[in-house]
């Protein structure tokens, strides 16, 4: 079988490998306001990111649409909550396990939201959708998920640049794009009332820091734009929800990398041999107990990515482990074959 491609496996380790022991808390649907909720997702066994929803007097508002299999979990939850409308869904940005569920959102009454950013990533990478001209990410997901594989690419028709509000007099939510971190089309959603932000994968509570399409010096940036806000109530795309702490500790992690990818540069130390010295960096972030849960398979590619952000060549080219999509029990799963 055709390995899968760089993005699609990077998106099969995050969520099999990479996951920890499922907790009680996942699945549960967490109420953290008045009308306001967040689930945390099951992205070990079924790649799901966490979503949120806010009840207004007339209508829903889910953050963030999930894979189709996520969607398909979080709307009857919503729906044994209240019987208003769901009229808008927020894409946090572009990847699969957070927008391939908008048609699934879209069948069910909702609007799709996302900043403009999150358009021009989709034009950038589903390449069928937008220009015919071969396959994208939704035909390489399509390969290894049923669920995709059986909806459709959706994309938001709702954008906005800097800020688009929500407001019944009861509930203001404010969507709001702060800079680039994940992805250049990251938006967050902000509760001032409540003083709750959901973060997208701007902020992971785990090591599920993917920064392929992301820029960890100007996500160091704009996180300090999100801490300026003050939030009281932090919850992220994947992993528990927490406190102002989540946010304080997602950057941290980002600074201490950096800081020791810069010792590499500064030492004038090659490509290849700041690639060898992963693990150190790995075993020297992990003495710190407030980021040790951030590390994982993505260590590699995280350094990789500090270092060309400074000026430095790619790393050498290993070899790449084969990615098998396997079906088991007619659950979807991703079984990687070679990973080490």
């Amino acid at each position: 079988m055709k390995p899968l491609s760089q993005f699609a496996q990077s998106l099969a380790l995050a969520t099999l490998l990479l996951a920890p022991p499922a907790r009680a808390e996942v699945n549960v649907v967490e109420k953290v306001a008045s009308d306001v909720y967040f689930h945390e997702g099951d992205i070990g066994r079924r790649g799901h990111c966490n979503n949120g929803w806010i009840v207004f007097a007339d209508y829903v508002l889910v953050v963030d649409a999930n894979f189709p299999s996520g969607a398909e979990v979080i709307l009857p939850k919503v729906k044994a909550l209240t019987d208003k409308p769901i009229r808008f869904a927020f894409d946090t940005h572009h990847h699969g396990d957070h927008a391939y569920g908008n048609q699934v959102m879209h069948e069910a009454g909702a609007t799709i939201v996302g900043h403009s950013g999150v358009l021009a990533e989709m034009r950038k990478y589903e390449t069928n959708y937008f220009t015919g001209k071969g396959p994208g990410r939704w035909e390489d997901a399509a390969k290894g998920r049923k669920d995709v594989a059986a909806s459709k690419l959706r994309p938001p028709t709702i954008l906005f640049d800097k800020q688009l509000a929500f407001d019944d007099g009861t509930h203001r939510v404010e969507l709001l794009h702060l800079g680039v971190a994940h992805t250049h089309g990251d938006g967050w959603a902000w509760l001032p009332k409540e003083r709750i932000v959901f973060t997208g994968d701007a902020c992971v509570n785990g090591p599920y820091n993917y920064t392929g399409d992301g820029n960890i010096h100007e996500w160091i940036k704009t996180l300090d734009r999100v801490i300026a806000l003050k939030p009281l109530k932090v919850c992220p795309a994947h992993g528990p929800s927490g406190g102002p702490e989540v946010l304080d500790n997602q950057q941290l992690y980002f600074k201490s990398l950096i800081a020791e990818v810069r010792k590499l540069k500064d030492a004038g130390k090659t490509a290849a041999e700041a690639q060898a010295a992963s693990d150190t960096i790995k075993e020297t972030l992990r003495k710190n107990d407030r980021i040790a849960h951030y590390i994982g398979q993505f260590i590699d590619a995280q350094v990789e990515k500090a270092w060309t952000e400074m000026g430095g060549a790619p790393f050498p080219a290993k070899k790449q482990a084969q990615v098998e999509p396997v079906w088991l029990k007619g659950k979807e799963l991703l079984v990687l074959r070679g990973v080490q």
